[in-house]
């Protein structure tokens, strides 16, 4: 159920990049206006995981995720209905602060599950979050296309409704042991990251990892426009699909960090990521990377994949860990990873566009290969199995 909810919550935070082609033009917006649909969403997301999710360190952590989603409800109903762009784009802002109510589910995962099992459940809630952010481009140019961006806003404002309600009567009361104040627990982020080297690594390795993700699909619609793909928006969007496929990952990599077996998942993720960067180069080459253009499109895909199997693989295993580091931080802990990765995944997605620009397909996935190997290089370096 925790790992549903992951991924439906997720759907609110990256759909509206394929939409805002069609959400500018209706609200009034221009293109740089259009643009800061996303960004707007992505700094309420970002505001919420520092100043949010500490919160489940500190109060009843049912009461929270309830609180937090009932908002986020009333703000996907606000932007489905909104009829201007100052509406609009306040209430993107909270459907992407109240989401940050995904890093409260995975403590709470983490809490119920058995030592031993903690890695495997993790990886399960894992799943179900990126198969949302993996869904999420595609499912919403499909119901743009036939029902208008507004419905899609509209439907998941009813599933996250529904969900907030499921988790009230699913979900048991968690007290944290905690009697900091608010502001002290703001503060002890910064001791966290000082104290915590297995937390400033792991973020580390996703934050390179995420740069190459963000690379990568920010710019492979640009590539598959173009001959000898000649995609259309249904046809990308079908392509998107391919790399839910490595989201079936995650409890495997969980599973592998219960037996011990963390350093080598992680170096074997990251040569995962460099390896896809170099399939998806060859397949953008086409006839000139030695590939016939009739199977340019499956290697394409099969790129896909693999970049999303390294990725998530490396995910579960930096959730894992930094879970079995403090208890009584588990909150904080999640919100710090997930809000330093999420620069990486910020830097990767800007970089893209100026090196698609300035070198093409091919210098876009060098530099993707490059955050790839400085996360291999990364983890190779680790001095002991517990520092990976």
């Amino acid at each position: 159920m925790l790992a549903i909810a992951a991924g439906v919550i997720v759907l609110s935070l990256f759909a509206s990049q394929p939409l805002v082609g069609v959400i500018g033009p209706s609200l009034g917006l221009d293109a740089a206006g259009a643009g800061l649909v996303t960004t707007v969403t992505l700094l309420g997301y970002a505001s919420g995981l520092f100043l949010l999710v500490p919160l489940t360190d500190l109060v009843e952590n049912r009461r929270l995720i309830g609180r937090t989603l009932t908002i986020g409800t009333l703000a996907l109903l606000a932007a489905a209905v909104a009829p201007a762009a100052p509406l609009f784009l306040v209430a993107s802002f909270l459907i992407g602060l109240t989401a940050s109510a995904i890093q409260m589910l995975v403590p709470v995962a983490a809490i119920l599950a058995p030592e031993a099992e903690r890695g495997r459940v993790v990886g399960n809630v894992m799943t179900g979050l990126m198969l949302g952010i993996l869904l999420s481009r595609p499912s919403a140019s499909l119901v743009a296309d036939y029902a208008g961006w507004r419905w899609f806003y509209g439907i998941l404002a009813g599933l996250v409704g529904v969900l907030t309600l499921v988790i009230a009567r699913v979900v048991p009361e968690r007290w944290p042991n905690q009697t900091a104040t608010y502001p002290g627990l703001i503060a002890s982020l910064f001791e966290l990251l000082r104290n915590e080297p297995v937390l400033r690594r792991r973020a580390a390795y996703q934050g390179l990892c995420m740069a190459a993700f963000g690379i990568f699909w920010t710019s492979v619609a640009l590539r598959l426009a173009q001959p000898p793909f000649d995609l259309g928006q249904t046809g990308i969007a079908v392509f998107a699909l391919t790399g839910a496929a490595g989201a079936v990952i995650a409890p495997i990599a969980g599973r592998a960090g219960d037996r011990g077996q963390t350093r080598p998942a992680t170096i074997l993720a990251h040569v995962g990521v460099i390896a896809a960067m170099v399939l998806a180069a060859l397949a953008g080459a086409g006839s000139a990377g030695g590939i016939p253009g009739t199977v340019a499109l499956p290697v394409m895909a099969l790129a896909a994949v693999i970049l999303d199997l390294g990725v998530i693989a490396d995910q579960a295993l930096g959730r894992r860990a930094i879970n079995m580091l403090r208890p009584e931080a588990r909150g904080r802990l999640n919100g710090l990873f997930t809000g330093l990765f999420f620069i990486g995944a910020a830097v990767g997605s800007s970089l893209s566009g100026l090196a698609w620009v300035l070198v093409g397909w091919s210098g876009t996935c060098a530099l993707g290969g490059l955050f790839g190997l400085a996360a291999l290089a990364l983890s190779l370096s680790a001095r002991s199995p517990a520092q990976a």
